[in-house]
């Protein structure tokens, strides 16, 4: 990225000069929250919301309450310690455990290729749902459209402007679509509270598919890159992380409300090839259809954006020459997503529900290290008084985590079948 000079790997906030909050900084911090909630809003984000909710109804509120509650503490807790250290994870990971930094790049590129096999896939499929095209081409064109933005002079500059227009964009339209299916707002407000069932797996896919992987990094290792780290830096960081997860909820809650509308006007959305346009297409017609495909491409390639930012982020630190030709490997990772897709054809909706459930259980290792800083590791935040409230709300968090993915592995295994 060419916004501003990535930070000396290794480096902690003590050992950098303060930055101050300037318009071009403002602009890279909004950038970064809708990195990250792009980031999640993406075809899997998509595509879950639609099958749990014909699951589970409205009781599903609950499940969505939860995981914004969980959200919201892992990004406080990560946004702070990744900005005020200005170290990226895996640095964090190799100065508490040798080597361990090496396991979770691993873990994360990982998952992020496995989701970014998905977004060029739903690029395609809202390619296809928006203007007829063949959902192979519509891939294969959003594909090269997201390496345009990453070989473009100015390429901080276009991701940060291009993830908040789209973001801006997906949630308007779903916003309209959930006042045009005239869901129960009453009976979704008293599940909220009250749901008729709960389901692990399902709140864990929907921690995993909304701060697992690779989205747990992705808005805090944009703020790194951008210069937007140490102590002084707090108060805009804390804002930036939460209303980025706000985002993501609201996108949430609103496709929640127009998928239960449907499903509460009677289609059957169980066993369907593409729950989500057949939600949009029963409600709005064919117009529902165009507006799915509209909102699916962007949150796509939105989300092949992020996966293939935040994925190379963990890489370029362990290689000065990978480093050095950094957007080049973002191109490659692209390009190999891509070429998989191809080769796959449609990516199927289970594959997409995998990946956040996976993404899920990869969440406690590299959040299970940030939080021992937090509490244990001052020296590598520089002297930063860290508010122990804070850091004792994301241990239970991060041992709500374990427990939560304890409990859904062998649903994930099911899944895996």
């Amino acid at each position: 990225m060419t916004q501003a000079p990535d930070p000396q790997p290794g480096t902690t906030a003590a050992q950098r000069p303060p930055t101050r909050t300037t318009k071009a900084n403002r602009g890279a911090l909004l950038g970064a929250m809708f990195l990250m909630a792009t980031s999640a809003i993406g075809p899997g984000f998509i595509t879950q919301t639609t099958v749990f909710t014909a699951q589970l109804g409205a009781a599903f509120a609950f499940a969505i309450l939860v995981s914004i509650i969980v959200d919201i503490t892992v990004q406080l807790n990560v946004w702070r310690v990744i900005g005020v250290s200005g170290m990226r994870a895996q640095d964090l990971a190799n100065r508490v455990i040798p080597g361990f930094g090496y396991v979770l790049a691993a873990l994360v590129v990982f998952g992020g290729l496995v989701f970014n096999i998905g977004n060029i896939g739903g690029t395609g499929l809202g390619a296809n749902a928006m203007v007829g095209a063949d959902a192979k081409i519509g891939g294969a064109i959003s594909a090269l459209i997201a390496i345009a933005i990453f070989v473009s002079k100015r390429a901080g500059v276009a991701m940060d402007r291009i993830v908040v227009v789209l973001g801006v964009l997906m949630i308007c339209m779903v916003a309209y679509a959930a006042v045009a299916t005239h869901p129960p707002y009453g009976e979704a407000l008293t599940q909220t509270v009250l749901p008729d069932k709960v389901d692990f797996l399902i709140i864990t896919t929907l921690v995993g598919g909304t701060v697992g992987g690779y989205i747990t990094y992705a808005g805090a290792h944009r703020i790194v890159d951008s210069g937007i780290t140490g102590p002084e830096q707090v108060a805009a960081i804390s804002r930036g992380s939460v209303t980025g997860i706000l985002v993501t909820g609201i996108m949430r809650g609103l496709l929640f409300l127009a998928i239960l509308g449907v499903v509460v006007g009677g289609a059957d959305l169980v066993g369907v090839d593409n729950p989500p346009a057949t939600a949009f297409e029963a409600a709005l017609g064919q117009v529902g259809l165009h507006i799915f495909g509209v909102i699916l491409w962007a949150a796509s390639i939105t989300s092949v954006i992020g996966a293939s930012y935040t994925s190379v982020s963990f890489l370029t630190t362990f290689s000065t020459t990978i480093n050095r030709y950094r957007q080049w490997v973002v191109v490659g990772f692209i390009l190999v997503s891509a070429a998989i897709y191809l080769s796959l054809g449609q990516t199927p909706s289970t594959l997409l529900i995998l990946a956040g459930a996976l993404n899920g259980l990869i969440l406690p290792f590299g959040f299970g290290i940030l939080i021992w800083i937090a509490l244990r590791r001052r020296d590598l935040l520089g002297g930063y008084d860290y508010p122990k409230w804070l850091a004792y709300l994301g241990l239970a968090v991060f041992l709500l985590t374990v427990y939560l993915g304890y409990e859904s592995f062998s649903g994930i295994v099911d899944l895996w079948k």
